[in-house]
C-alpha cells in the first residue's frame, strides 16, 4: 500500500523551473507517483489505449472484465482482472464483442503467454521486444507498474500539445515536447501528470474525433 500511494517516488528531488509547474506544486503538494508492481495487469488496458478514444478502450475493458473477471474479495458487486492464462484463452468472437480488432487481441494475447518475464523484468527493451507494443504503450505501463517518473508517452496524440501549450505557448510535436522537457530529465512523466491537470491546452479547431465501434465491422 505505500509503493501504490508513492511512498517511494523521489518527488522531494523535482525542481519546478516554470511558473505554471510552480503553481500546480503548490495546488497538489502531495502529488506523488505510486506503481501497483503489477505489469500485465497495467499493460492490457494501455494496450487497449493504442490509437483509439478512451471510451472505446474503457468500453472493451469493462466488457472484458465483467465477462472473464472474479468477483473481488469482500466486494462480489466489482470485478477483479482476470489472470494472464485467461486473458490467453479468450476466443476471439468475444475480442470482437468487446469491439477490439484481431491487431490489439493478439498484442494482449502474446503478452499474457510471457506474463511471468514481464513481471520479473518490466524494462522498456524487454516490453518493447513483444510483437505490438512500441514506446508509448511501454510508456504507459511503466508509468503504472513500475512508478517510472521519468516515463514520457512519446506518440501520444494531444500529450504534445498539452506540454508545448503550456510551458512555450504554442503546439509542438514529440520532438518539441521532449526538448521541453529535457530540463526535467529524471521526471517528464512528473511534469506530463502536472501539466494535464493545469487546464493549459491548445483550443480545439475542429470537431471531436467519433467513437468507432468495430463490433459492427
Amino acid at each position: 500500500m505505500p509503493e501504490l500511494l508513492g511512498a517511494d517516488d523521489p518527488a522531494e528531488e523535482f525542481v519546478p523551473l516554470h511558473d505554471v509547474l510552480r503553481e500546480r506544486v503548490r495546488r497538489r503538494p502531495g502529488f506523488r507517483v505510486g506503481r501497483t508492481r503489477r505489469v500485465f495487469e497495467a499493460l492490457v488496458p494501455a494496450v487497449m489505449e493504442q490509437k483509439v478514444l478512451g471510451q472505446e478502450a474503457w468500453r472493451a475493458w469493462g466488457y472484458l472484465v465483467r465477462r472473464f473477471g472474479r468477483p473481488a474479495p469482500g466486494a462480489p458487486w466489482l470485478r477483479v482482472p482476470p489472470p494472464p492464462a485467461v486473458w490467453a484463452r479468450i476466443p476471439s468472437w468475444e475480442w470482437h464483442k468487446a469491439g477490439l480488432e484481431a491487431v490489439r487481441a493478439r498484442t494482449i494475447i502474446g503478452a499474457a503467454r510471457v506474463a511471468g518475464r514481464l513481471e520479473d523484468d518490466p524494462a522498456v527493451a524487454r516490453l518493447t521486444s513483444l510483437p505490438g507494443i512500441g514506446v508509448w504503450t511501454a510508456a504507459e505501463v511503466r508509468q503504472r507498474a513500475v512508478g517510472d517518473p521519468d516515463a514520457v508517452s512519446v506518440g501520444d496524440y494531444n500529450l504534445p500539445g498539452v506540454v508545448g501549450w503550456a510551458l512555450a505557448g504554442k503546439k509542438v510535436d514529440d520532438a518539441g515536447m521532449l526538448e521541453l522537457l529535457e530540463p526535467y530529465a529524471g521526471h517528464r512523466y512528473r511534469v506530463t501528470r502536472l501539466l494535464e491537470g493545469s487546464g493549459a491546452r491548445p483550443p480545439r479547431r475542429g470537431p471531436r474525433l467519433a467513437m468507432r465501434d468495430y463490433r459492427s465491422f
